[in-house]
């Protein structure tokens, strides 16, 4: 097992492709691609890429999740705060219990790390 795994973005294969659950779905038809580069054995913790068309769509997070843009514009409305717009360079976390509203604005690109709690 190799220890360094880099995250080579000119060669990330074939995406896995979703969208938001239509009960969840605000405004727009998004399509999310995802590249998962790293899921540990006991499947608690994700990091790869992921990308989506824009739309709104509601989410509750149950898990801990580090995001750092790398394109795009998204505004995320966390429910009951002012709305949040981020772009490519910004990076945050999410935490389990924020609930609101994801919003693409322009197709963005993210790096993601993902601890199930």
């Amino acid at each position: 097992m190799a220890f360094f795994l880099p995250f080579d973005l000119a060669a990330l294969g074939a995406p896995e492709e979703t969208a938001p659950l239509p009960e969840r779905l605000v405004a727009g038809t998004p399509i999310h691609r995802t590249w998962n580069f790293e899921t540990l054995p006991d499947g608690a913790l994700f990091a790869g890429v992921w990308e989506s068309t824009p739309g709104a769509w509601r989410v509750e997070y149950e898990e801990w999740e580090f995001c750092s843009f790398l394109e795009g514009v998204s505004v995320l409305h966390e429910d009951g705060k002012a709305p949040v717009r981020l772009a490519a360079g910004d990076s945050f976390v999410l935490r389990p219990g924020f609930k609101g509203v994801w919003e693409v604005l322009e197709t963005t690109r993210k790096l993601y790390v993902i601890r199930l709690i």
